[in-house]
């Protein structure tokens, strides 16, 4: 998928931000442990994050383009699977919010949008939450790592996409991600 193409669906995707599943994500805080204070040692570019099942990892990887239109970009891996799924978070404005998309099997080239749609995932606002718990936009690559990573909505998504069944993923991530480690 282009960037060009992911800026297209920016506005989908923020339709998508007033949605009853960020403050049921929101809920989960609470139940999850304290994220390892070495976020703050961390680039968010770097950084590295787990679901509490253990069933999934999302690592951040440095864009290196001021030019670019994606503010950060990572892959999400399902964990004993060989399944790993392309993320991209780009700023977008009124209202100022972190949007992201993340893609499986995506054709390269030209695509139409119905290949786009067929390769989507998962879409919409991209949280960071400090140590503090204090929820943000996710701040671009070069900023300090978040303490947890909120993707609202990510575990229904996973269980209705591609990427759900037997011998791929079998269990649905929870919404938040707490800080694992940082990356090289």
């Amino acid at each position: 998928m282009s960037l060009a193409m992911f800026i297209g669906r920016v506005d989908a995707v923020l339709s998508l931000v007033g949605s009853t599943g960020f403050l049921a994500s929101l809920a989960v805080f609470t139940a999850l442990p304290a994220a390892s204070a070495s976020a703050a040692d961390c680039k968010q570019a770097n950084a590295v994050y787990s679901d509490r099942d253990g069933a999934y990892e999302l690592r951040f990887t440095p864009i290196n383009s001021e030019s670019a239109a994606a503010s950060n970009q990572f892959k999400l891996k399902i964990l004993k699977t060989s399944i790993v799924l392309d993320g991209y978070v780009m700023a977008s404005e009124d209202p100022e919010r972190a949007v992201g998309i993340l893609m499986f099997d995506c054709p390269g080239g030209d695509v139409t949008g119905d290949d786009l749609n067929a390769c989507t995932v998962w879409q919409g606002a991209v949280y960071g939450m400090d140590a503090k718990g204090e929820v943000d936009n996710l701040q671009p690559e070069a900023a300090t790592a978040a303490a947890r990573i909120v993707l609202p909505g990510l575990g229904p998504a996973i269980r209705s996409s591609s990427v759900w069944g037997i011998g791929k993923a079998q269990v649905a991530p929870w919404d938040v991600l707490a800080f694992k480690e940082c990356g090289k």
